[in-house]
């Protein structure tokens, strides 16, 4: 299985010297596991609101005049028509329909953002710049100065309140911006949870708006039970080489049906009109025999058959033991299933 680079390549938060905080590694490295108490911080962002670090993630800028109709012609999604102040979620295909990029996209009116899976930017960065040919557009790769924070839970609005410089348009439309104090902006995403929202503030200012914002941290392990509730895919983990956007079910999120002439769309269109996608993603209940969670990649079998491999597996504080794992579509819902030695069932 192949995917993004496992080690991010942003700076190491300063939210690392905060109290409790225990560093993530593997992809998440840089940022905070938790912070002492991963359950709690689950149930904050349930039922409170609470600031999560992801200021691991990529972050590429994109000026230029023909910055929306130039990444129209190059995503999944349609951006033609994206309006200033509103963002959306694309994908970056190979010429076989395979998931490359996984990208949120945020556009203030001058300047379309990309915030991308840690390790990915300067990928990502070296083929758009490959594609510019004479166009008005200037991609960067700007993740050393930028930095994606996220706030989770129905308090967010109230929250985000707390920073920005007008009454949050994330609080009513969706994947909507408004600008923050000092610069950059908040996104209202309709994930994880019904209330949640990311920042994108300047890499030097992360300490002072997380002191301004005045909520409870939540490590990236509180943030990653939520997604697999959700049921939310992320890439490297839920994909691999061979990934569709069906498989995942990345349509209607990252895919936009009515536009054509961009890498891939043949696949996506062949696959959408037969309806067939080899596999699917699915939510996976392990019995929980063993004490370590499954890695990413771990077979998941059938009377010792391989059927597919577990994406994310987590601890969730109300649904136990549970994975997202990548299964070949003709597995039954109520087949016996087993990784390793712990038995699953597909939720």
């Amino acid at each position: 299985m192949s995917g993004p680079a496992t080690a991010a390549t942003a700076p190491a938060s300063p939210l690392l010297r905060r109290p409790g905080a225990v560093a993530a590694e593997g992809r998440d490295a840089g940022i905070a596991a938790h912070y002492g108490d991963p359950f709690r911080e689950q149930r904050t962002l349930t039922e409170a609101v609470g600031l999560v670090d992801r200021s691991h993630r990529g972050v590429l800028a994109v000026p230029g005049a023909d910055r929306l109709s130039w990444l129209h012609s190059l995503t999944s999604q349609h951006l033609t028509g994206l309006a200033p102040w509103q963002g959306t979620e694309a994908l970056v295909l190979s010429p076989h329909g395979h998931v490359e990029h996984h990208l949120l996209v945020a556009d203030d009116g001058a300047t379309t953002w990309l915030d991308v899976e840690p390790g990915t930017a300067a990928e990502l960065a070296a083929y758009l710049d490959r594609m510019r040919f004479l166009l008005r557009v200037e991609p960067a790769d700007v993740t050393d100065a930028w930095a994606v924070l996220s706030l989770v839970g129905p308090g967010t609005p109230m929250a985000v309140a707390r920073v920005a410089e007008v009454p949050p348009a994330a609080s009513s439309t969706r994947y909507g911006l408004t600008p923050l104090d000092g610069g950059g902006w908040v996104r209202r995403m309709p994930w994880p949870g019904a209330d949640a929202a990311d920042l994108l503030v300047p890499r030097a200012a992360v300490e002072a708006v997380v002191d301004r914002l005045g909520v409870p941290l939540a490590g990236v392990e509180a943030y990653e039970a939520l997604r697999v509730e959700a049921r939310r895919p992320r890439l490297g983990l839920e994909t691999d080489h061979r990934t569709i956007v069906q498989e995942p079910e990345w349509i209607p999120t990252a895919v936009h049906l009515d536009k054509g002439c961009y890498r891939g769309q043949e696949t996506v269109a062949r696959v959408q009109n037969l309806g067939r996608p080899p596999r699917r993603m699915v939510l996976l209940h392990l019995d929980g025999v063993s004490d370590d969670l499954p890695a990413s990649g771990e077979r998941v079998t059938v009377d010792g058959r391989p059927v597919g491999f577990v994406g994310t597996a987590v601890r969730h504080h109300e649904l136990g033991t549970v994975a997202l794992a990548l299964v070949k579509r003709a597995v039954p819902d109520d087949a016996d299933l087993r990784v390793g030695a712990s038995r699953a069932r597909i939720d």
